[in-house]
């Protein structure tokens, strides 16, 4: 009888997440994470057979984390107008954490160069744009708030800039004009 399995997966990813806030995706290594997790190499190779698959588990679990934390704030609106993109902007408001972005940021080189990585993002930014198309009472500017949130929230991850709380609430909130109003395309 073999011996029962101990390493967690989700150890696992966390240590993942710490080497590449810390020294960026580029020095991700699955000994680099098997010494953070304080495991053996082979206990790493055991669930992620490679750098790549190990990088995509961290990929989906961020996607996944972000989702359920977005869901959060729609299932506080259920009922009323609008939960869906409201919620999403009420997400918006909070600041990512140093950590949240700095996982983010160094990331961004993986995603640039494989495609593949970038799927399980693509998926759900597929998801979301058809959710708020399909269910807006004002499509065309629920999308336009979603874009500006996502700009604002994408510019904080990447530290290209970073607002104040207060400035992060009132644009957030501006944002939030966006999701009632019906903007025409111009005549061409």
């Amino acid at each position: 009888m073999g011996r029962h399995r101990t390493i967690d997966r989700e150890a696992v990813l966390d240590a993942a997440e710490k080497v590449v806030s810390r020294d960026g995706a580029a020095h991700l290594t699955l000994e680099a994470v098997a010494a953070e997790a304080g495991i053996s190499k082979a206990s790493v190779l055991y669930d992620y057979k490679t750098k790549r698959a190990l990088i995509r588990a961290v990929i989906e679990r961020r996607v996944a984390v972000e989702t359920d934390y977005i869901q959060t704030f729609v299932d506080a609106l259920a009922g009323e107008p609008d939960a869906l993109i409201r919620g999403r902007l009420a997400a918006a408001s909070r600041p990512r954490s140093d950590e949240e972005r700095a996982v983010a940021f160094n990331l961004c080189a993986a995603l640039a160069q494989d495609a593949g990585l970038r799927e399980p993002i693509q998926q759900i930014n597929r998801v979301q744009v058809a959710e708020i198309a399909s269910q807006s009472t004002h499509p065309r500017g629920a999308m336009l708030a979603f874009l500006a949130a996502q700009g604002l929230m994408m510019m904080e991850w990447f530290e290209l800039h970073c607002w104040s709380a207060d400035e992060r609430e009132r644009l957030v909130a501006d944002i939030g004009w966006l999701v009632d109003q019906s903007p025409t395309s111009p005549a061409r």
